[in-house]
């Protein structure tokens, strides 16, 4: 029987990537403010319009703690807070680029098998 995965050498990398990485809107924040540059919270709200404020409030926590952006706030009425990608932040920007490439081959897969399903059908 295989060795359990979660707890094998050879998976340490990926589960300290989804670890960072996991769920739905990281990528999504971290590709949108590595190709379109520093953003207010606003901004990114506007962008991802499925989001909720809290979801995005704790996302961008978690991105924070991990070192993967930073929060720059300007000491100012009204208060102006911004967010950009660390040097770190930085190095996923290879991987977010091949998990969008990955993922646009997949929607051309999946339309390929559901025609030919479709052409299966009697």
């Amino acid at each position: 029987m295989p060795e359990d995965l979660r707890n094998s050498f050879q998976s340490e990398g990926i589960m300290a990537t989804l670890q960072v990485l996991g769920g739905k809107w990281k990528p999504i924040i971290l590709y949108i403010l590595l190709n379109e540059g520093t953003k207010r919270f606003g901004e990114l709200r506007r962008m991802i319009p499925t989001i909720t404020q809290g979801m995005l409030t704790n996302q961008l926590r978690e991105l924070e703690r991990d070192g993967m952006i930073i929060r720059r706030v300007y000491q100012e009425i009204p208060p102006k807070v911004e967010y950009y990608v660390s040097e770190h932040g930085r190095t996923l920007n290879d991987v977010l680029g091949e998990m969008c490439g990955w993922g646009f081959q997949h929607i051309e897969h999946t339309k390929k098998m559901e025609e030919h399903d479709q052409l299966s059908k009697p």
